[in-house]
């Protein structure tokens, strides 16, 4: 009788020690999961920074040249204003989606003064920006990975009690504004809009 009750004790003893380190397994999981998507998050920060702070170089450049195009330097001040403004991960990405607009509308003055495209340090400058936005689309695409590894894994079984009971909930994904895809039509003073050029 003692021995039946010292196994049943043991088996009980196992299987309480199996759930405490699933349970514990699973939450540094979520842990290294989050601290995961801060970083990538983090690391689109910092190219979107880049890009905040080469814009005004580029808007000076441009300005020489393009001086009665205010309506676009004006688009470009107010989304850094909102860049430089944004407190959250989601006010971030709307003002990104912002900064893109304006810098397709400031690429379509861009293509109306032959004369910028001779300019070195313009053209110093567009090779940047280039870059900056080849790593911005980069740290986009690896925070939006790091996103969903961390949203599959707390709402899958059995994460999805854990991650109810500790509070992680899905994040958000970085995604491009609806008509991203089409160009952006800029109407220049005496002229049609054109925007395949």
């Amino acid at each position: 009788m003692k021995a039946g009750l010292l196994l049943v004790l043991g088996i009980v003893l196992v299987v309480v020690l199996f759930l405490v380190g699933a349970i514990a397994g699973s939450y540094n999981n979520l842990v290294r999961l989050n601290a995961e998507v801060d970083k990538s998050w983090g690391q689109v920060e910092n190219q979107l920074q880049r890009r905040n702070d080469l814009i005004p170089n580029l808007v000076e450049t441009v300005k020489g040249i393009a001086a009665q195009e205010q309506t676009v330097f004006k688009m470009i001040a107010d989304a850094r204003a909102q860049m430089a403004g944004a407190r959250t991960p989601a006010e971030t990405m709307e003002a990104s989606r912002t900064m893109d607009g304006a810098l397709g509308r400031l690429l379509v003055v861009v293509e109306n003064y032959p004369q910028l495209k001779s300019s070195e340090n313009f053209l110093r400058l567009q090779d940047e920006l280039a870059g900056t936005e080849n790593r911005i689309a980069t740290e986009r695409m690896r925070y939006n990975e790091t996103i969903t590894e961390y949203n599959v894994k707390v709402k899958t079984f059995p994460t999805v009690f854990i991650a109810g009971l500790m509070g992680f909930q899905p994040r958000q994904l970085f995604e491009a504004v609806k008509g991203a895809e089409t160009p952006p039509a800029v109407r220049f003073p005496g002229g049609p809009a054109d925007t395949t050029k």
